[in-house]
């Protein structure tokens, strides 16, 4: 196991596989295209072997890849109803992936990209294909891990349907072992404490065995989702900044910018907060139609540059009130010891005009020192420069209603550099 520091200090054991040391991103098919495997009806939107060959493709020839997304992920319902009744293996349904997985691996790996697979702990997948027990209790972790490794698979979400949620605790490391000795490296994602909202799940033990989680519902295409996931993640953030970092993430669930749910604003905001949370950024849309505005907030570099900072850290949500949030994010560079941060300000007022909304900055950020000045680069606005402020100055931003932000980067500036510099 590898041994990290966090905030609070405390040493937190994490998965020591070497992979995902910043947040994964690539795209996922599951909240776009679901469970849908009517090829006749829908050829373009079923799950099938031709549907994640033309994301790759997107992923490449629009410009996403350049970015970092580069997982293309495979979710449920890609099997045969049984597995091979000699071998006992997962066989992918021969209709809608006739070419198998191995061939598809090694598509998406021509693009230079990595693919992603789905299973269950249990005995069923949600979408009642074969999990990974047997209905008369046989362990096919194993079996799983070694065909995964075989065909190439570069990560695994295993989700935890048709299973105890007692049981997890013991189900999900088995799975990691087996990954771990396949003599492939595969990201491990779980799906452990989503089951387990209202247990307390065990997180320490979870870091020790998966490589990103989820812990909340599915996300839907709507904003009352994402908030809901907001706050979530606002109300268990003590617990969840501890367990959380290189090689260990907390998953708030896919991106559904893109699709019907959400406005540009609220696009915005999700993109922004995924950001500051440095969660995993898998993309659930049809690349192959996605407005420009929307593909313009996927790929804002700045953005990603945020959620992929090698601190890894969480961030947190340091004001609520009236419908007023504002998340706070240490990050690099360090500069003389002193972090640069990133900020959201989120505007949830459903009524009125945006909202000029002020804050002194020691009163968003602990112990901040008083010198040096940080200058304001919007991160909506191509990083321009919109201020440069003290300690027990005020950020001030304008933001508009309905699940608007404005995400500012602070860089930390010592006046004795600045005057080096103009000496130079």
């Amino acid at each position: 196991m590898t041994i990290i520091w966090l905030i609070d200090l405390k040493l937190v054991k994490t998965l020591d596989n070497g992979l995902v040391r910043t947040p994964p991103m690539g795209w996922m098919s599951w909240e776009r295209f679901a469970c849908n495997i009517d090829c006749d009806n829908y050829p373009n939107e079923c799950i099938s072997e031709q549907l994640y060959k033309d994301i790759a493709d997107r992923l490449v020839a629009d410009g996403y890849k350049e970015v970092g997304y580069n997982y293309v992920n495979i979710d449920d319902c890609w099997t045969e109803m049984t597995r091979d009744p000699v071998t006992k293996r997962l066989v992918a349904n021969h209709k809608r992936f006739p070419n198998g997985i191995k061939a598809l691996a090694d598509y998406v790996h021509s693009k230079g990209l990595l693919l992603g697979i789905y299973g269950d702990v249990g005995t069923k997948t949600c979408g009642g294909y074969p999990g990974a027990r047997g209905e008369d209790g046989t362990d096919y972790d194993t079996i799983d891990a070694q065909t995964y490794a075989e065909w190439g698979v570069d990560s695994l979400k295993l989700d935890g349907c048709y299973a105890d949620t007692k049981n997890m605790t013991n189900m999900y490391p088995e799975m990691s072992r087996a990954l771990n000795s396949s003599g492939r490296a595969i990201v491990y994602a779980c799906s452990w404490p989503a089951y387990q909202i209202g247990q307390n799940p065990d997180y320490r033990r979870i870091a020790q065995y998966c490589n990103y989680w989820r812990n909340f519902d599915d996300i839907m295409d709507s904003w009352t989702s994402v908030t809901s996931i907001i706050d979530f993640y606002a109300k268990y953030q003590d617990v969840l900044v501890k367990y959380h970092g290189p090689g260990a993430w907390n998953d708030p669930d896919m991106l559904i910018i893109g699709n019907f749910g959400l406005s540009l604003e609220q696009s915005r905001a999700q993109m922004a907060l995924w950001a500051i949370w440095s969660a995993p950024l898998l993309m659930s849309n049809d690349l192959r139609s996605i407005g420009g505005q929307y593909k313009e907030i996927l790929q804002n570099r700045d953005i990603i540059a945020v959620n992929q900072d090698k601190l890894g850290i969480l961030g947190t949500r340091v004001h609520s009130k009236s419908g007023i949030e504002v998340w706070v994010k240490p990050m690099t560079p360090i500069v003389k010891g002193v972090n640069t941060y990133a900020i959201v300000y989120l505007n949830r007022v459903v009524l009125g005009t945006p909202l000029i909304i002020s804050f002194k900055l020691s009163s968003l950020i602990a112990g901040l020192p008083s010198e040096p000045l940080y200058n304001v680069y919007d991160l909506y606005d191509n990083s321009k420069l919109i201020g440069k402020l003290s300690n027990d100055q005020n950020l001030t931003l304008k933001v508009n209603t309905s699940g608007s932000v404005r995400m500012v980067k602070l860089t930390p500036v010592f006046k004795s550099d600045e005057i080096e510099n103009d000496l130079n």
